[in-house]
């Protein structure tokens, strides 16, 4: 995945996020619905986040950024910047 896709994958998750907490507020879905899917989102985006880093990160080194892979969601989760 290219940094402009992970890029627009960001937007595409966070953008989702913040559907879900409007149809949240309208009653479309219950909060249980929005926590289950929200923990989704987060971990999702974790992992892309951590993707793009890795990718500057071997852009920055001289090395190839396509090398650089997902890491699992339990691995990249609640990481501080």
């Amino acid at each position: 995945m290219r940094d402009d896709e992970i890029l627009t994958r960001i937007s595409s998750l966070v953008s989702e996020e913040h559907e879900l907490r409007t149809r949240l507020s309208a009653g479309e879905v219950t909060s249980d619905e929005e926590r289950a899917r929200i923990d989704q989102l987060e971990n999702a985006l974790d992992q892309c986040w951590d993707l793009l880093r890795q990718r500057r990160a071997r852009r920055r080194a001289g090395e190839d950024p396509d090398n650089a892979a997902p890491r699992p969601a339990d691995e990249v989760e609640n990481y501080r910047q």
